[in-house]
């Protein structure tokens, strides 16, 4: 889980690095624009988080749905998460040559509470919680599924398992969608 430091560009610039906020709709257009230019057997989805807080169950309920739409590279799933305590180990054993899409929730602002920060560019996991993770993915997804708070704990298992729920459909849907599973 990570906490947006941006404040959401808005506009096309992904080409740039920079996070651009985008809606459901949106974001099926960013999986397009990755389906141009890679084949699935080429992708691997990271999906970090826990099964153990609502709010931070984003990433493996999206890498159990990805699971569900037929895409088999998909580590962290409900049954075996990917969260901070085991990606290290995950990321070792991943395939070399890969192309990474990471997809993990995170807190931003309220104007930006169900929407997605998505970028062509790594992602850096557990920031908000003071771990310092390398940076990963070349492509990555933050859902902002609450708002920024001093308490971060607090406000992830306080967080709507509703809209994490469907946000993690938004994502697995709309990379199923690019990639002809459904």
């Amino acid at each position: 889980m990570s906490i947006n430091r941006f404040a959401g560009v808005q506009g096309p610039d992904l080409e740039a690095g920079a996070r651009v906020k985008m809606d459901a709709g949106e974001l099926r257009g960013f999986f397009r624009e990755i389906a141009a230019e890679h084949p699935l057997s080429d992708l691997q989805f990271i999906c970090i988080g826990t099964d153990r807080s609502s709010g931070d169950a984003l990433g493996p309920l999206t890498g159990s749905r990805l699971r569900a739409y037929g895409i088999e590279a998909v580590i962290g799933t409900m049954p075996d998460p990917c969260d901070a305590e085991t990606l290290r180990v995950k990321l070792e054993q991943l395939p070399e040559g890969k192309i990474r899409i990471v997809i993990d929730a995170c807190l931003g602002a309220d104007s930006n509470v169900g929407f997605y920060l998505a970028a062509r560019a790594p992602l850096k996991p557990a920031e908000s919680v003071g771990l310092r993770l390398p940076p990963i993915g070349d492509y990555s997804i933050a859902a902002v599924v609450n708002r920024r708070s001093p308490k971060p704990y607090h406000t992830l298992q306080t967080t709507s398992l509703h809209l994490v729920m469907q946000m993690a459909e938004e994502i697995a849907a709309a990379a199923a969608a690019a990639f002809g599973r459904i």
